[in-house]
């Protein structure tokens, strides 16, 4: 698997839809000049145009194109490239795939990442040999692709089985080699992350790196070892870097060691949602006070050093704690053997049974009304509610359906006098530039610039509205699950006065760190991901330590969560 296909299998495994969602933009906030400039045309767009071509006659025409034409079209932009093959290799047609990963390596035979392509490429048609040749040279290449190192291994091995969970739990490797990954996790972010040190000092991360090594001994765990990781990750306070959420840390712990409780962290109390197996002593709405002695409000800022956010954006860090309450509790205790809690009203403390009823991670979904990522309806007062969860739709893939989607949406909401329009991003991850862009289009009633740098071609230069534009009242619900593309989007709202604003802060603004390089640490293998650029929208009034604030701030009490 390529580092393109991680990207976005990390996309559909953690939801985290929006590490390909800012390219590559000049930081500066400089909007004095916005000179509406010819833009080329993505290279991926006119081959689309051209699907009824055979893949190598689209080939060709990609030669002709840049030999005729080449400063017509964006030749340069090898990830977009890359993306319409891994389209179709997702859509089981490993040969087409093959003939893009083969141009794209023609035309970027610097690239590893292309050889590591054609790897994948010939292993999914089973010509192993041919793919270990191209992983080999992409390793040669880029000695940090992990992924083709996996894969070779794999070719050369086919038989040679993974740890289980319990074994990586379980598992200890040399207090060195732990203290030697730690420095090399915290060099890698350090020479790839653009804003390293945006939201904290040098000092204070490298305090940081240096504590969690003196926590290790000659009888560290590997599961311990990651939750040391994720508190060094977690000081960059960036959404776009993490180790896969909590997934990893979830899967190899033992039910034995489980918080047998499902709680949520909700204005600044613990309360029990489902008392699982301790249902004779612990009831719903129940308010815990400590867990094993510790307050439970010091409990729950240790963990939140171990959350990833951007900024200093809490709202984000109460979303994933209620995510993952079961295997975070744990973890910050120390993997203790069991527990004892204190509950408002009881004189006594209460020892909890163990518990395999878990539900990690608990995905609770305040949108009831619709089961896609877009859905328009017409309330009973002619009001209308846009939900859209999900801004994931590139030029190189489905923009299309977003568009033709919001043309059919305004078309209606003309057509019916509509006067109040509600969009719910709520849970909405982020994606494109471009589907942002277009939405606003049909919002706002002056052109605008949506990022500052007009040489960029996804997004640069002057924005028009849309003729069919909406002129009702706008009300937007957002919650701290609102990351990259979706701050960006919302930071143009809040600037330009577009509506009302309702609901938690967002978990994103108009800054945006994005990009995705992958590393694996040498001696324990553990993968993590860095954004590696980073971008912002044409706002000046906004902080970026802070997410996008509602007008109206609501957000779910116990009651009405149960």
């Amino acid at each position: 698997m390529t580092i393109c296909t991680r990207r976005l299998l990390y996309l559909l495994i953690f939801g985290a839809f929006s590490w390909w969602s800012c390219s590559a933009q000049n930081n500066t906030n400089d909007t004095s000049q916005h000179v509406i400039k010819d833009h080329k045309q993505g290279i991926v767009s006119k081959l689309k145009e051209n699907s009824h071509l055979s893949v190598s006659k689209q080939a060709d025409l990609y030669r002709k194109l840049k030999e005729a034409y080449p400063d017509a079209y964006n030749f340069e932009n090898e990830d977009e490239l890359t993306m319409y093959g891994y389209g179709m290799l997702w859509e089981n047609k490993p040969s087409d795939a093959l003939t893009i990963f083969q141009l794209i390596a023609e035309q970027f035979p610097e690239s590893s990442n292309a050889y590591d392509s054609l790897g994948e490429a010939y292993y999914v048609l089973g010509k192993k040999e041919k793919a270990l040749k191209h992983y080999q040279k992409s390793l040669a290449m880029n000695p940090d692709n992990y992924n083709a190192e996996d894969y070779i291994d794999l070719i050369k091995h086919p038989n040679k089985k993974s740890k289980s969970a319990k074994e990586r739990f379980t598992e200890v490797y040399p207090a060195q080699a732990y203290r030697d990954d730690l420095d090399d996790l915290a060099n890698k972010l350090i020479k790839t992350h653009p804003g390293i040190f945006k939201f904290t000092s040098e000092a204070a991360f490298r305090q940081i790196v240096e504590k969690n090594k003196r926590l290790i001994d000659e009888e560290t765990t590997y599961a311990i070892f990651r939750w040391y990781c994720s508190e060094i990750i977690a000081a960059v306070n960036c959404s776009h870097t993490g180790m896969g959420g909590f997934h990893p840390e979830n899967e190899i712990l033992p039910n034995s060691l489980r918080f047998p409780l499902q709680t949520m962290w909700i204005e600044g109390h613990l309360y029990v949602v489902d008392p699982l197996s301790n249902k004779s002593t612990i009831a719903k709405k129940d308010e815990i006070l400590s867990i094993n002695g510790i307050p439970t409000n010091l409990l729950i800022d240790d963990i939140y050093k171990h959350v990833q956010s951007q900024g200093l954006i809490e709202s984000t860090k109460r979303l994933l704690y209620n995510k993952w309450s079961t295997t975070l509790i744990p973890y910050a205790l120390g993997l203790p053997d069991s527990y004892v809690i204190d509950i408002r009203g009881k004189d006594e403390a209460i020892l909890l049974k163990e518990t395999s009823l878990h539900n990690d991670p608990i995905e609770k979904n305040t949108i009831t009304n619709c089961s896609q990522d877009l859905c328009l309806e017409f309330l009973p007062t002619n009001d209308a509610l846009l939900t859209i969860k999900s801004f994931v739709y590139y030029r190189w893939n489905n923009y299309d359906e977003f568009t033709t989607y919001m043309d059919d949406t305004f078309m209606k909401l003309e057509k019916k006098k509509t006067k109040n329009l509600i969009i719910d991003l709520r849970g909405n991850g982020g994606g494109s530039p471009e589907a942002s862009i277009y939405l606003l289009r049909y919002l706002v009633s002056k052109p605008f610039v949506y990022f500052p740098e007009v040489e960029t071609i996804r997004g640069g230069g002057l924005q028009e509205p849309i003729s069919n534009g909406f002129r009702g009242q706008t009300y937007f619900l957002i919650d701290g699950w609102g990351k990259s593309t979706t701050g960006h989007f919302m930071a143009m709202v809040k600037e330009k006065e577009i509506g009302t604003i309702i609901g938690e802060e967002l978990g994103s603004n108009q800054f945006c760190t994005a990009g995705q390089t992958i590393f694996k640490l040498k001696n324990t293998r553990l993968q993590f991901h860095s954004a590696n650029n980073e971008n912002r929208v044409n706002v000046s009034s906004l902080k970026d330590e802070r997410g996008i604030l509602p007008d109206h701030h609501i957000q779910q009490n116990i009651h009405e969560y149960l």
